[in-house]
């Protein structure tokens, strides 16, 4: 199972990149040679930003376990994108730097899936195309079901993809590295089929950067001064088309780093994982239209129950009361044949609490544990 005209061979770049390539330094030339020359492992960066808590799940750990050292040394994320439900899926990593993401998701889509990352970093890259017939073999596939491209991910509509050529499109503390950021959200809507979602982890702060900061390229390769504010990253990712983002997890981010905090000034930041699902008639609101939704129990990977996000979650066998919205994100979403969604009305009661969490609150944001997601420490 490969995504529609995937090309056959990722071993050479694309006209657009060794193109843009010869452009004068920019943000793309100075993420890139940090990504690309300073930071050789996990170890060089100069925050917490890119690195993300220790607790992992045991079937996580135990996949991470099988993930080739070389690939692992060089990870640099905010979270781990491990979303319920990936058996046979179409799935694109976008900046997938060198490919830790890509073989993790590939052992969850098994044999059947295909997973294809995209980077703009050839460093990285190298790193991820020596590795892929290792992990092929570590996780039992018959041959590699990954693929890496080069690119950049505000130009994907200038790859080859076919629209609608993804299940699940996934990011790791990329998009804030991005220049155009609006031209991620809607080429991931361009991407993604009907029920298809953008599952992601990025930096987030809760101002937007001064132009100055912006400028710094320590801050910016570290992922911070280029982070969007939160309020602006859901504006958006709605105007992209995705109708109702919703919350998996966050969490409070701590520079610790004296020099880089006195440059930042007051700015806060937060590590997001975020949950997009492209599904046609959301409304504005989540309203109670008196419906539940059971989980059935029946994918591998979520045994006791289903997480939707960090307010919805969905136990085996529970008619759980919900919103319209999420009646319509489960019904249209590869989920559908797992939950039983009850017609309008047939629920008296009010519906569970679906606002979303507080991001920034007064006090440090708490990571809710939800089922299928997990992290892993980048140190």
């Amino acid at each position: 199972m490969t995504p529609k005209d995937t090309p056959t061979t990722d071993t050479a770049p694309t006209e657009a990149a060794t193109a843009a390539r010869n452009e004068p330094r920019d943000t793309h030339d100075a993420v890139r040679a940090y990504y690309g020359e300073r930071l050789q492992s996990s170890a060089d960066l100069q925050t917490n930003a890119c690195c993300t808590p220790a607790d992992i799940p045991a079937p996580l750990k135990e996949i991470l376990g099988k993930i080739h050292p070389d690939v692992s040394a060089r990870y640099y994320g905010c979270g781990l994108l491990a979303p319920q439900g990936l058996k046979g899926a179409r799935i694109l990593d976008l900046g997938c730097g060198a490919g830790r993401d890509v073989y993790a998701l590939a052992a969850l889509a098994g044999p059947t899936g295909a997973v294809t990352g995209v980077d703009m970093t050839p460093e990285q890259l190298a790193v991820a195309r020596a590795h892929r017939a290792y992990h092929a073999e570590a996780f039992g596939h018959p041959e590699p079901t990954t693929t890496f491209l080069d690119g950049y991910i505000e130009r994907l509509r200038e790859l080859p993809f076919a629209p609608e050529s993804f299940d699940v499109i996934v990011s790791n503390c990329v998009i804030n590295l991005a220049t155009d950021k609006q031209a991620v959200f809607e080429a991931a809507y361009h991407l993604l089929g009907e029920g298809g979602e953008m599952y992601f982890s990025d930096v987030y702060a809760d101002r937007r950067i001064p132009e100055s900061l912006q400028r710094d390229e320590v801050l910016y390769g570290e992922c911070l001064s280029g982070a969007l504010n939160w309020t602006d990253a859901l504006t958006m990712a709605r105007a992209a088309g995705f109708g109702d983002p919703r919350v998996v997890e966050h969490r409070a981010l701590t520079i610790e780093n004296p020099e880089l905090e006195a440059r930042l000034g007051g700015i806060r930041f937060a590590s997001v994982t975020l949950r997009l699902v492209r599904a046609s008639d959301l409304e504005p609101g989540r309203e109670d239209y008196g419906q539940t939704a059971t989980y059935r129990g029946t994918l591998a990977d979520a045994p006791e129950a289903l997480a939707i996000d960090a307010n919805v979650t969905l136990p085996v066998g529970h008619a759980v009361p919900v919103s319209g919205n999420t009646a319509r994100l489960l019904a249209s979403s590869r989920f559908a044949a797992h939950v039983d969604i009850s017609a309008p009305g047939a629920h008296a009661g009010q519906m569970a609490r679906e606002a979303d969490p507080h991001v920034f609150a007064v006090a440090a944001p708490t990571t809710p544990s939800v089922v299928g997601s997990g992290s892993g420490c980048c140190g």
